[in-house]
């Protein structure tokens, strides 16, 4: 973008999900981060219930000047009518929709799809590699045929639940395995399983925020992750490390305690990091992702090296998330990352613009 461009930059966030609050609080720190001289920023709160509302808080403390942000928003406020906030241009502002939701209903392709209809730039990616990434099991389908290295895994529907310890035994999953709803993010509804007996309880937690679960062989390894940032010729970041204070990288150990250590850049040499940062690209590119994603991987040393976990396309953008921390070690502080995928949600729509749609 040239210094002199102004958009108004409209904020999503909230939304009808298990992971409502870790939005709030990402798009708290958006708002606070973005540059008033560049962004006249409206943020648009969605209910848990699916209503779409002003977000009067917010907007009231940005008028106050952004250091009257709270640490939270609340999707509160007057409601509004989801097209007619998403007009493509405003008082003859351009308008550029960040919707920064994550989990269903927002990070899957459905408020993609309703933007592609209304013709307006938004950030991330579009409606397939936003559904592909949010369905762990089919993203692990797809993975695979590019011949991405993962754990072994299967995936259930929740009429099979009573099945489940059948599945696993038939797949040759030797036990610690993890369970998860296929279409959630931030550790929400994750189980980590010892033993044949707790796996009933842990497959009935998944299908409580699920149709579809999936089940993987627990890896004793490293926690890297990598940030990807481009469209069609997307780079990655530095990777770091999770050093969890918990049995595993859990909701609380991300969002609640703190208490995880985040070792950025990761403590690998130099053809670990170059292999991870090749094979954070590849899963970007096999997915046909946009914008931004975080792909999370496990290293097993002197084992089978790195295995892709998932693909974040809307990753937390809180304090303690890992997305802005790997740019701004890689030298992309978070004001200018703000900036650059504004441009890139633009340059993709302008791309994207000029099919034909005559025979």
């Amino acid at each position: 973008m040239a210094s002199s461009d102004r958009v108004r930059l409209v904020v999503l966030f909230g939304g009808q999900s298990a992971e409502h609050e870790v939005s709030c609080v990402s798009a708290a720190h958006v708002l606070a981060a973005s540059d008033p001289a560049r962004y006249e920023v409206m943020p648009v709160g969605i209910t848990r219930e699916g209503d779409w509302v002003r977000a009067d808080e917010a907007r009231a403390a940005l008028a106050a000047g952004r250091g009257a942000l709270p640490d939270r928003l609340a999707a509160t406020g007057a409601a509004l009518e989801p097209l007619t906030t998403v007009t493509p241009a405003v008082d003859g502002l351009p308008v550029v929709v960040l919707p920064l939701l994550h989990g269903p209903h927002g990070e899957d392709g459905t408020v993609q799809g309703m933007l592609e209809l209304a013709g307006v730039p938004y950030v991330g990616s579009g409606v397939l590699a936003s559904a592909l990434a949010m369905d762990k099991g089919k993203a692990k389908e797809v993975l695979a045929a590019h011949g991405l290295p993962q754990v072994p895994y299967i995936v259930l529907r929740d009429t099979e639940v009573a099945s489940a310890r059948a599945a696993v035994e038939a797949a040759g999953l030797g036990y610690p395995v993890f369970v998860k709803p296929a279409n959630l993010g931030s550790s929400v509804g994750v189980t980590k399983v010892g033993d044949a007996a707790a796996l009933d309880e842990a497959v009935a937690t998944a299908a409580d925020y699920d149709e579809w679960i999936v089940i993987e062989q627990g890896v004793d390894g490293r926690e890297i992750e990598v940030a990807v940032l481009g469209n069609r010729e997307p780079r990655a970041s530095v990777p770091g490390e999770i050093v969890s204070s918990h049995e595993f990288y859990d909701y609380e150990d991300k969002y609640v305690d703190g208490t995880c250590e985040l070792l950025v850049p990761a403590p690998l040499d130099e053809e670990a990091t170059a292999e991870v940062r090749e094979l954070a690209l590849r899963a970007f590119l096999a997915l046909r992702g946009d914008g931004l994603a975080r792909v999370d991987f496990f290293y097993e040393e002197g084992g089978r090296g790195f295995l892709l976990n998932e693909v974040n396309t809307m990753p937390g953008f809180t304090p303690v998330s890992m997305y802005p921390r790997l740019w701004e070690a890689s030298g992309l502080a978070y004001p200018d990352l703000i900036d650059e995928l504004v441009r890139l949600a633009i340059e993709r729509h302008d791309r994207r613009s000029r099919f034909s749609t005559k025979r």
